[in-house]
């Protein structure tokens, strides 16, 4: 409830406080007064509300004493404090507020309406022009002064690590639960980077709502998640950030992380991800949750089917077809690089799946002339060697090639004679942009629902995880990050009918 307040408009103290106000800055002696005197004074208690939106109005306001919010949809978009000009769009166009202001503390306000300014017998016309010269700065600086929204930020998303399909799909569907539940949703711009970088303009806000973002979509940064479900790619993550394994830097991002007031962090992404966010786990109060989505092609988290690895393996089993197709046609033999670094899923399941003649995993040890052996005689040959195969090797032997490169050397130096013509070929980094299918599309919605109920129950440093049909939660110290591809499965993918030097030990 408002309570009018009586004041002298020509007393010194007024005209020093409108003075000071910054928008009023430009008006000289005259039109300071002039606005002196068509000025109302009123005093709000704490938790009062100016105006709701939706409310039609005609008054501005300036603010004497006191700390306002305004809010949409009970996001505090802006504060308001002394000297803070605040309701002036009703001067220009009378439209219902598109928000709403309420008292922070007790708080004193000057007030004056459209039709006080257009009275002539009190605002001459040069005043006027001033005044809505003014104002029109006021208006076209409004969405600079918008970085206010992004002070305290809610719940952070951190989109980091290689290139997946589902990236974006989680995020839209964690930004639709969560908002569900009255949380406010931010996103790193570029990943760590961003959040070391600590600035406004390395954040953005997510939102599920087409009411709440047509309220604030001219906010900069704010950006409309549903079209994220099917899009490919990460929109918000940076190039790999190798400065994020320094402490300094870790703890910089640790700072502002609690500068901004962050409750609930989430990382989105592999390996790396888990690591920076594990390190952040260790330099934030128990008070800030922590979660991590685990998005991979080569599902290298164990414990948990993770979002991207159902694409990749359906777009990586379609590439090998071709390559089949095309070695029958011209009789040729293939040897085909497919991601996996440590346990070589996506290499395994793609060779399964197309029909290749033998998968070539990090743990695998082929008689290299065996191999070329049982290569003579055949018309036509396709071999999935993951990029792990024997990495350490090549790196030590300072070998430049791909792996698939390296399994033929070894090939050819067994002494290889075979009648096709043998091809190399790189793996296709474009599997990490395909369209998410909806078995990962449908995996993302189980991950961010059981997200929400993690955060529910209060639980912290988890992970969300489906396996067998079955939800539940993995501890950040439990996980680990490569796979398991158990032998009899690996013995599926050998066509060839050539034998593994080593038994293949499930991680």
């Amino acid at each position: 409830m408002s309570v009018p307040l009586s004041f002298k408009p020509d007393s010194p103290e007024i005209i020093a406080f409108l003075k000071t106000v910054p928008h009023f800055a430009s008006l000289d002696d005259t039109d300071i007064r002039v606005l002196a005197g068509i000025l109302k004074k009123i005093k709000f208690k704490a938790g009062d509300y100016v105006f709701h939106e939706g409310n039609s109005g005609s008054e501005a306001y300036v603010v004497e004493t006191g700390e306002l919010a305004l809010e949409k949809f009970d996001r505090t978009i802006k504060i308001f404090q002394s000297g803070s000009v605040f309701g002036e769009i009703a001067l220009m166009d009378e439209q219902p507020r598109t928000g709403s202001v309420r008292a922070l503390s007790d708080t004193v306000l000057f007030f004056f309406t459209r039709k006080d300014l257009e009275n002539t017998e009190v605002v001459n016309a040069t005043t006027y022009g001033h005044f809505y010269r003014e104002l029109a700065r006021l208006s076209t600086s409004y969405i600079r002064e918008e970085e206010d929204f992004y002070h305290e930020m809610d719940v952070l998303i951190i989109q980091d690590g290689g290139c997946a399909p589902g990236y974006n799909t989680v995020t839209a569907f964690i930004t639709q639960f969560l908002e569900a539940m009255g949380r406010k949703i931010f996103i790193a711009a570029e990943g760590f980077r961003s959040v070391v970088n600590g600035n406004t303009e390395d954040f953005r806000a997510l939102v599920n709502s087409p009411r709440l973002y047509r309220q604030i979509q001219r906010i900069p940064g704010v950006v409309f998640a549903p079209p994220l479900r099917e899009a490919r790619g990460a929109d918000f993550r940076s190039e790999r950030y190798p400065d994020f394994r320094k402490p300094e830097v870790q703890e910089q991002a640790a700072k502002n992380v609690i500068k901004r007031k962050v409750k609930i962090i989430i990382g989105i992404g592999g390996d790396g991800t888990l690591k920076g966010m594990k390190a952040l786990s260790k330099l934030l109060p128990d008070s800030v949750q922590l979660f991590f989505i685990p998005v991979t092609i080569d599902s290298d988290v164990f414990g948990t089917e993770c979002i991207g690895q159902h694409t990749g393996v359906e777009v990586g089993a379609e590439k090998i077809r071709c390559y089949m197709a095309d070695a029958r046609t011209h009789h040729r033999c293939y040897i085909i690089e497919m991601m996996g670094a440590q346990g070589g899923y996506h290499a395994l399941h793609s060779c399964l799946g197309a029909g290749a003649h033998l998968a070539v995993l990090p743990s695998s040890r082929f008689d290299p002339k065996e191999v070329g052996d049982s290569m003579k005689n055949r018309d036509n040959t396709v071999i999935v060697v993951a990029e792990g195969y024997k990495a350490n090797e090549r790196k030590q032997k300072g070998f430049e090639g791909n792996a698939a490169e390296y399994f033929k050397e070894e090939l050819v130096l067994a002494g290889l004679d075979v009648k096709t013509r043998v091809i190399c070929e790189g793996f296709s980094r474009d599997i990490r942009g395909a369209q998410p299918n909806n078995m990962d599309i449908t995996l993302a919605q189980r991950m961010a629902r059981k997200l929400m109920q993690m955060v529910i129950q209060g639980e912290n440093r988890r992970m969300p995880a489906v396996l067998s049909g079955q939800e539940y939660s993995i501890g950040f110290e439990e996980i680990r990050t490569d796979n398991s591809v158990t032998a009899e499965l690996a013995n599926l993918a050998n066509r060839l009918g050539v034998k593994n030097l080593l038994d293949y030990l499930p991680y």
